[in-house]
């Protein structure tokens, strides 16, 4: 999972990517945009890009997760490169529009890189990517984040094994 923001706000996300795997394996993806229901700060535009132009005709959040809640159900994992930030704007979305929270399992990659990595200089995603050559050529592009994100995890996967990754997961 990864989300961008229109500003600093929790409910202020302006694109949200998942990418999913079973077995081990990519087997889909989703992206949207979102139109928030904030004005968009300078500084988030100069990190992501987005523009309020180019979520003008993009859903609201709440018509975004009728098409990904199913994903976020008890005992399912989702995955996020600095997973605080993306639960944070998750609830914070929820919360705004008065949506249920729901249960789900949370593994952070920042996490799990800090512990099985701790030699590299930082744990910052295009670092992690650069480190395991994991390709990574539009930074904060939610979709292209959360394909790395999922490609650091099955890295850690096969080269670690589940077990190290495990004692790492939190309830949401």
């Amino acid at each position: 999972m990864d989300f961008e923001t229109a500003t600093y706000e929790a409910h202020s996300a302006c694109s949200l990517a998942l990418v999913m795997v079973k077995n081990s394996q990519i087997v889909g993806e989703y992206y949207s945009l979102i139109k928030p229901e904030t004005d968009f700060f300078w500084k988030n535009i100069q990190i992501h890009g987005i523009h309020p132009e180019n979520v003008a005709d993009a859903p609201k959040f709440p018509d975004v997760w009728q098409e990904i809640k199913q994903y976020y159900q008890e005992n399912r994992l989702i995955v996020a490169h600095n997973a605080g930030f993306d639960t944070k704007v998750l609830a914070g979305c929820l919360d705004y529009y008065h949506i249920q929270q729901p249960s789900y399992l949370s593994l952070c990659t920042v996490r799990t890189s800090r512990k099985l990595f701790p030699e590299m200089p930082n744990h910052r995603l295009n670092t992690v990517c650069d480190e395991l050559a994991i390709p990574l050529e539009h930074h904060h592009d939610a979709l292209e984040d959360s394909r790395a994100c999922a490609k650091i995890l099955l890295y850690q996967e096969d080269h670690f094994g589940v077990d190290p990754l495990k004692k790492l997961v939190l309830p949401m």
